[in-house]
């Protein structure tokens, strides 16, 4: 099997330029059957303040659990997931 990539746009997921605020979406994260996403701090955030939209962000971990069903690109509401292989 082919190795899978799952790529984030983050100037749409992360608040960076207006995108969604991770902290208050993560439909991925509820739509994925295998749970490969995780939400977490954005480890150059700058300022470190937990509160902002910028300390936060959202990776596939567990790229070998995907099983490429294509849940999470349909469910992101600004289209920030591609997945491919």
């Amino acid at each position: 099997m082919a190795k899978t990539s799952v790529t984030i746009d983050y100037s749409k997921c992360g608040n960076y330029t207006g995108g969604i605020d991770p902290r208050g979406c993560g439909v991925c994260l509820g739509v994925c059957p295998p749970s490969i996403f995780i939400r977490h701090e954005h480890l150059t955030a700058k300022p470190k303040d937990p509160l902002d939209p910028e300390f936060w962000q959202i990776t596939a971990v567990w790229l070998d659990l995907c099983t490429r069903c294509g849940k999470c690109v349909e469910a992101c509401p600004l289209k920030a997931i591609r997945v491919s292989w």
